[in-house]
């Protein structure tokens, strides 16, 4: 028998409810989302500032994008990493230096990114 539509849609409600809070969670505890949260906003701002077109904004928000969920998936990696594995151990330290890496990566994509999009509104 299938649930009542109000029972599954109140469900799909509660997942974005839950998913916010996570949201919330990891920029309330974490010192690099709070990096982020300010770099987005500063990159935001000057993408508004210098008008960009719509195809530089595309790129802009999928490197910020890409930017907080790997620093997001990062977080959980060590944070599980550190629940199963309190102590030092040598394959835990190179999951989380290789989750650490992903980031690193999304980083330097984005500021590459940035630098193409914005160096030409002030060197022309």
């Amino acid at each position: 028998m299938m649930p009542p539509k109000k029972n599954y849609l109140h469900r799909r409600l509660h997942s974005f409810r839950y998913a916010f809070s996570g949201i919330a969670a990891f920029i309330i505890s974490e010192p690099h989302a709070r990096i982020h949260a300010v770099a987005t906003v500063l990159v935001i701002a000057l993408g508004a500032w210098c008008h960009i077109t719509a195809v530089q904004w595309i790129a802009i928000s999928v490197v910020t994008g890409m930017v907080w969920i790997t620093e997001m998936l990062n977080t959980v990696i060590e944070k599980m990493m550190d629940h199963l594995s309190p102590d030092y151990h040598p394959r835990v330290k190179w999951i989380k230096d290789v989750a650490a890496g992903a980031v690193l990566i999304a980083a330097i994509v984005a500021v590459i990114t940035g630098a193409v999009v914005f160096l030409p509104v002030f060197f022309k």
